[in-house]
């Protein structure tokens, strides 16, 4: 269906307002498959008739829904597994032996979808049960989207998703067949990890300092102001030997100065030495 130039820039506008995420040319395909339901649905001819009825500002429960089908969810159990196995090794026992006496960790999921890559991290620490006897770890995760949100605290999924990244065995031991192809999460993870509907843009979901932030396939939706705002945030939010994950096509590299790379561990970055010197300081 034939979208007008004038619709679609109302739209991107819309979502960059909302959600900070640009709505960049290689996604624009998307407009129609995404909208179609709603079509559909609202009885809208077209695109464009959609939009007149967003512009009148009589329907705010359509924005909502607008904005969350241009939203872009994409995300499944240990994405690109590597990352993960990085992540428990190097930082994970550094910063074992760095809060050994006290036992604590947190970690933040930034732009967690539906949750999957919070529950993976979840099962990860689960299938350590000895390792962090006694440990109290938090682990959060914060989206833009209440629809993803709604689902990842429901710890629903289809046999898809529950089959896309993990090993049958932890199908089998972490989710319950609950029939019609749904799986639930087991209770013992759902204990464990919390989701809160947020933008990078606010404040972080608590006070204090996050041990390990991950930031993955977020910050590339977003133009450069909002890309270093959504830096400042993380810098603010991290412990001064903490460690930033961000997706595989991302860097901090000419996008800030309060990150480096981890010499220790490559595709993992730490605050820029400045930036810890001055976190100590002041803590």
């Amino acid at each position: 269906m034939e979208i007008s130039a004038s619709s679609r820039r109302i739209l991107a506008s819309l979502l960059e307002s909302r959600t900070g995420q640009q709505l960049a040319s290689g996604r624009r395909w998307r407009m129609d498959a995404a909208l179609a339901p709603l079509l559909r649905d609202g009885g809208f001819e077209s695109v464009d008739q959609l939009v007149s009825r967003l512009a009148s500002g009589l329907a705010p429960a359509l924005t909502d829904q607008v904005i969350e089908a241009l939203l872009n969810n994409e995300t499944y159990f240990y994405r690109d597994r590597l990352p993960f196995d990085l992540l428990m090794g190097g930082p994970l026992k550094r910063l074992e032996a760095a809060r050994a006496a006290e036992k604590k960790l947190s970690i933040w999921s930034v732009g967690c979808s539906t949750g999957q890559e919070l529950y993976s991290i979840a099962m990860s620490l689960a299938e350590q049960e000895l390792r962090w006897r006694g440990w109290t770890i938090e682990l959060v995760g914060t989206d833009v989207s209440r629809v993803a949100i709604h689902r990842a605290r429901e710890g629903r999924y289809s046999q898809f998703e529950v089959q896309r990244g993990l090993a049958v065995t932890q199908m089998l031991r972490w989710f319950t067949d609950q029939g019609n192809g749904q799986w639930q999460v087991s209770d013992r993870l759902r204990e464990m990890v919390r989701f809160e509907v947020r933008t990078i843009s606010e404040r972080p979901p608590r006070p204090g300092k996050f041990d390990i932030i991950l930031c993955r396939n977020l910050l590339l939706y977003f133009a450069g102001s909002m890309r270093r705002l959504a830096f400042t945030r993380l810098a603010d939010s991290i412990a001064p030997d903490g460690s930033l994950m961000l997706g595989a096509g991302e860097t901090v590299i000419g996008q800030t100065d309060q990150f480096v790379s981890d010499p220790n561990c490559r595709g993992l970055y730490i605050p820029a030495p400045a930036t810890a010197a001055s976190e100590r300081r002041v803590a």
